[in-house]
């Protein structure tokens, strides 16, 4: 079995994501690039009275009230320059915080869509860091990148063009640099993308490794791995400090090529200039206006050229993002009618699952469980247990065989149609920051708060909802009111009550809570169950003994079933397995 990954979307798919949210925003984006032409041509006009004044006292013709208005002029356009180039940063800043909250947006929803197995395979680490380490990237390159670059880009092409308008013999001199910036830069593009993907990958690697450091930490310390952890964390560390000067070499290699490309230019320009001052084929005023206008190339070819490499990291980045997405579902077998909920049997045949290649877990499994009974299902550690309670519920997906509720096949369903179906109930709940309405709303549908009182009712929350100060209204979880382990499970419970899903898979929902908040629980259970198929993962034998059937696995295969007390009789594994617990 391959282990779902989060990839990366094409080139093209990036480019079709960018022109689509910029198409949608069309009218700020066609704004701002035009108050970045219009701060690009005001640039201009600064290099030509500059001439102007030093061809006026050169000639020792021009009167002082003409060289203060050139310089009044000069003064003018300096300051509305300043103007367009703050307007235009302005609004392609708000422009960019749009399109990064629309991206992050749009990342949530897919991620909150992701198969829960798919989540739990990659890791949230992996999540975390395309949603913050590369949406980060993004967001400088939408909101300061492709700005400086469409500035950059606009203040040379019309330099070039002023300088050709101003003296094309002058602007012959530019030919020079061609070769210094135009080879190095096309050796560089070629390596980039490579090199920026493996970099990424490493800090999101880290990201991760710190994500699950820290949230396992208890754990770790428990167990004495936390000497062993810090090693692989500073591993981690040092493999994207490693890609990253990797990174930074190419630019070593590539920055005196940049700085070279400028000097010739400038050089040309004097010597040319010179001579052709001398000659009589150029004034003095044309050489300043084309010496300023050489050295103003600088600056712009300089941000255009280091911003595309940033535009370029984040263009991977905007791939790590947008490869977050949700796989279509595969039918693994025939798929029956879509409709609501059924209180139809389960079956489970041929079932063959691995997490790793090689090395399998479940070996064709197979169970049919009538509709309406209950089944507990049993083994020593490793038997396969919870593996099969995750495929039953959708969760993980048979590498051969097929899981059918009511005859459709569980990984053709949509997850809202699937949750409707088949339910996983765990020993783990969590409750969200949040009104009590709003934990109980969670599962898809429409209830009204009557249907809310109802299900808290039938799980035995009646009067703990009665004592709480706002109601439905008020705000459990972190932060707010605490809500202890006993009630968080019958919450959970209230859920069941309210998806009223067909089939509901137990993987020993009461385990972690003491005897008697585990006896109310389990009273609660019975109540919420009833009429319902169930698979009941039972990690203690007591719990095996009221099922209507019990399955035995050992090695991830079914060794025994039938119902317990003609398995006691038999003398087989499960009256082993008892023997032993007892």
């Amino acid at each position: 079995m391959t282990t779902p990954v989060l990839g990366y979307a094409s080139g093209r798919e990036a480019l079709r994501w960018a022109a689509a949210v910029l198409r949608a925003r069309r009218r700020r984006f066609l704004t701002a690039t035009g108050l970045f032409l219009a701060a690009s041509a005001a640039g201009l006009v600064g290099p030509q009275l500059l001439g102007l004044i030093v061809d006026e006292v050169a000639g020792g013709a021009g009167s002082t009230a003409r060289i203060d208005v050139l310089a009044g002029i000069f003064l003018a356009a300096l300051l509305l320059t300043a103007w367009l180039r703050r307007a235009a940063r302005w609004r392609a800043g708000a422009l960019g915080e749009d399109l990064l909250a629309a991206n992050r947006t749009q990342l949530v929803d897919r991620a909150l869509a992701l198969p829960l197995g798919q989540v739990e395979a990659v890791g949230t680490g992996a999540l975390l860091s395309r949603a913050t380490t590369d949406l980060d990237r993004v967001d400088s390159a939408l909101r300061q990148g492709l700005p400086e670059i469409v500035t950059a880009v606009v203040t040379v092409v019309l330099t070039i063009v002023a300088m050709i308008v101003t003296s094309p013999l002058l602007a012959l001199a530019l030919l020079v640099g061609v070769p210094t910036i135009v080879l190095p830069t096309r050796w560089l593009w070629r390596r980039l993308p490579p090199a920026q993907a493996r970099m990424l990958d490493a800090w999101a690697l880290l990201a991760s490794r710190a994500h699950e450091s820290t949230s396992g930490a208890r754990t770790l310390d428990a167990l004495g791995r936390i000497p062993a952890r810090r090693r692989g964390d500073h591993a981690a560390l040092d493999g994207g400090v490693d890609r990253e000067r990797d990174l930074r070499a190419l630019y070593v290699r590539w920055t005196p090529w940049l700085e070279i490309s400028h000097a010739l230019p400038l050089a040309a320009v004097l010597l040319l200039g010179g001579w052709a001052h001398t000659e009589g084929l150029a004034s003095l005023g044309t050489v300043t206006t084309m010496v300023v206008y050489t050295q103003a190339l600088a600056t712009p070819l300089d941000t255009a050229l280091w911003w595309v490499e940033d535009l370029m990291v984040a263009s991977t980045a905007l791939r790590r993002v947008l490869g977050v997405r949700v796989p279509p579902r595969t039918a693994a077998g025939p798929v029956g009618p879509v409709g609501p909920p059924t209180r139809a049997g389960l079956e489970v045949e041929g079932v063959h699952f691995a997490y790793r290649s090689g090395r399998p877990v479940l070996r064709g499994v197979d169970l049919h469980v009538p509709p309406g009974e209950r089944w507990a299902v049993v083994g020593g550690s490793g038997a396969g247990k919870s593996t099969l309670a995750r495929l039953v519920a959708g969760i993980s997906v048979p590498d051969v065989g097929s899981v059918r509720v009511g005859g459709r096949e569980v990984t053709s369903l949509d997850d809202d149609t699937l949750r409707s179906e088949v339910l996983l109930l765990t020993q783990e709940h969590h409750v969200f920051t949040g009104s009590l309405r709003d934990n109980l709303l969670l599962p898809a549908g429409t209830f009204t708060d009557d249907d809310l009182r109802r299900a808290l009712a039938v799980v035995g929350l009646e009067d703990w909802t009665a004592g709480l100060p706002d109601g439905l209204d008020t705000v459990v979880g972190a932060g707010a009111r605490a809500v202890s382990a006993p009630v968080a499970q019958r919450l959970a419970l209230a859920r069941v009550v309210l998806a009223d899903p067909g089939t509901v898979v137990l993987d020993e929902a009461t385990s972690l809570l003491d005897s008697a908040s585990a006896r109310r629980t389990e009273q609660a259970l019975e109540r919420v169950l009833a009429g319902r198929t169930v698979v009941a993962i039972a990690h203690r034998l007591h719990t095996a003994a009221a099922a209507d059937r019990v399955v035995v696995m050992a090695d991830g295969q079914v060794v025994e079933q039938g119902p317990p007390a003609d398995l006691l009789a038999a003398g087989g594994e499960y009256a082993r397995l008892v023997a032993a617990a007892s």
